[in-house]
């Protein structure tokens, strides 16, 4: 539904996008997870015919962005980031003139948003600019679907969105696919990565990686621990200090880390008995003790070592260092 191939574009100096190439399948939610400024927009804009790339190819529903994108904008739904309708009309006068846009009326295609329209009806006469942030959001998708497009573009749709409204929008998402449409959506949020069928992870306009986001996690093949003491700055100074730790970063109020060295390549490995009772799998016994000894010999108390599963998120950084 969705291919590029080598697509790149520059902005003077800076390379918004590096030789972009992936393939989206009709009916699949694709993520595009990144932060800030890694070229997300920039290739949403693309692919919605609103820019040009410098170099590369792109189609959308077979249609070609540069020659086709008068039939592309006839097909397609785009929800920019930054919230974009016309917030002096209210909401039922912005959803009629967005469908008059394309000619046809809300009645007509109200099957496809009533589920997320219904939530907003009763605030129908209500302008667009008052609205809370997760109605707006459920505004501009209801308008971004009114021509029924068969694919959908979301650029950040739940940034500055409550938590409960996130939760909302996804499944308004889940709902959307099993109607057919094919949703390339943007996130600089890692677990929402879980809720698509693939990802690709995309830092500074190169993608480290495109597959499903459990094969992303399964690439993760070292041991990842978190750690953690009463002198948090410190311990992160004292793990990245010693030539034994692989990497380590901040992650909540732990840090999580990996070890790397000859013993961890040929482990000797037991079952060790965690704080709540579960089991460690697989851990390295040796490992734990020098860790353990090491802080100790560094002044820490309150030593707190678990072995954890990596989640999409230590994966990304750990294909940026």
């Amino acid at each position: 539904m969705i291919s590029c191939s080598g697509i790149s574009k520059k902005y003077v100096s800076v390379e918004a996008l590096k030789d972009i190439t992936f393939d989206v399948s009709q009916g699949d939610i694709f993520g595009v997870i990144g932060p800030d400024g890694s070229g997300k927009t920039t290739l949403f804009r693309i692919l919605t015919t609103l820019m040009l790339a410098d170099t590369g190819t792109a189609t959308v529903n077979g249609l070609d962005v540069v020659k086709d994108y008068k039939a592309i904008r006839n097909i397609v739904g785009y929800m920019p980031g930054r919230f974009s309708l016309y917030q002096d009309l209210t909401v039922e006068e912005n959803m009629n003139f967005f469908a008059s846009v394309f000619n046809t009326t809300v009645e007509e295609n109200y099957d496809l948003v009533k589920d997320i329209y219904v939530q907003i009806e009763p605030f129908r006469k209500r302008k667009a600019g008052a609205l809370s942030g997760g109605m707006k959001q459920k505004l501009a998708l209801s308008c971004a679907l009114i021509h029924k497009p068969v694919v959908l573009f979301l650029d950040e749709p739940t940034t500055g969105v409550d938590p409960v409204s996130r939760k909302e929008f996804w499944g308004m998402l889940q709902n959307l696919k099993q109607q057919g449409i094919t949703i390339l959506v943007s996130t600089p949020y890692m677990d929402e990565a879980a809720l698509c069928d693939r990802i690709a992870l995309i830092r500074n306009g190169s993608f480290l990686a495109i597959d499903t986001p459990q094969a992303i996690i399964n690439s993760f093949n070292e041991p990842l621990w978190a750690v953690q003491t009463n002198q948090m700055s410190q311990l992160l100074t004292d793990l990245r200090d010693n030539d034994r730790v692989a990497n380590c970063f901040a992650f909540g109020d732990k840090h999580h880390m990996t070890i790397t060295n000859d013993e961890q390549r040929n482990p000797r490995r037991s079952q060790l008995q965690m704080k709540n009772g579960e089991a460690f799998d697989e851990i390295n016994e040796k490992e734990l003790e020098w860790l353990q000894e090491y802080l100790e010999n560094k002044g820490h108390q309150d030593i707190e070592i678990d072995r954890i599963q990596p989640g999409i998120e230590d994966c990304f950084i750990r294909l940026t260092m």
